[in-house]
């Protein structure tokens, strides 16, 4: 049948693989170094993949194609053992009013920023607390390293455990600032250091602060940033601290 379907420029595709969570039907993946349809009734041809792609290398185009098949896609799912259904990214995708969007994505990865009040309300339910969330998404593995919330930011980098040690996260170090986040300890640093490195490079970062745990694997994500920033070129002023396993601040 005649209908659209995402197209991937091999020319252009770099392989980074910023395109395969923006899928939520799993029809990307990684082959040989490029980007690839899995299968042609795995792609709903919506192309939310579109704004994850730093290079343009993904557009969607009208051609003959096997029709989209649900039950295709929740097999090819299954097998992967994610348990995303394809219709929750046509629900979830509808913009919420107060948010705004950058590029495509899946929900879990589309750019987003937030408008947040700026005075203190006097009517919240008891023990509730404001957050200080200015964007998503937050993971340094699917942030845009072109997202406008970076222009002109002041940047916290964040172990992803501090946010659950530390209890005043939110007010002390979040608030005002762009965030990104990851485990040291499970992820690629080296990954991390190129992810950085661009980012310093495409924005006009005004401050990075990284907030690390005190255990030793925690000093990965610190180094490649401190990396990341000597790579870049750029001066940039840097503050390191340090949470302790019973959430007391330590620089």
């Amino acid at each position: 049948m005649l209908r659209k379907i995402v197209k991937i420029d091999q020319e252009k595709c770099n392989g980074c693989g910023q395109c395969v969570p923006s899928c939520a039907e799993g029809a990307i993946r990684i082959v040989n170094g490029k980007a690839v349809l899995a299968a042609d009734n795995l792609c709903d041809g919506l192309g939310a993949c579109l704004g994850d792609c730093p290079l343009g290398a993904i557009t969607v185009e009208e051609r003959e194609a096997d029709e989209f098949d649900e039950a295709a896609v929740e097999r090819h799912l299954k097998a992967q053992g994610r348990d995303i259904a394809p219709h929750q990214k046509a629900q979830a995708s509808q913009a919420s009013p107060g948010h705004h969007h950058h590029g495509g994505g899946c929900p879990g990865s589309r750019a987003m920023s937030f408008s947040r009040p700026t005075g203190e309300s006097t009517d919240q339910p008891k023990g509730s607390r404001q957050s200080q969330l200015g964007q998503w998404p937050v993971q340094l593995s699917l942030v845009s390293t072109s997202a406008p919330y970076f222009q002109g930011a002041d940047l916290l980098i964040t172990a992803d455990c501090v946010p659950v040690a530390y209890a005043g996260y939110h007010e002390d170090f979040l608030k005002g600032k762009a965030v990104v986040m990851g485990c040291p300890k499970l992820d690629d640093n080296g990954f991390y250091q190129q992810k950085l490195t661009e980012l310093f490079i495409k924005s006009d970062i005004r401050s990075i602060t990284v907030l690390k745990m005190e255990v030793p694997c925690c000093g990965g994500i610190a180094l490649a940033t401190r990396q990341a920033l000597a790579a870049s070129g750029k001066q940039i002023p840097y503050r390191e601290v340090v949470i302790t396993l019973q959430g007391e601040v330590k620089e």
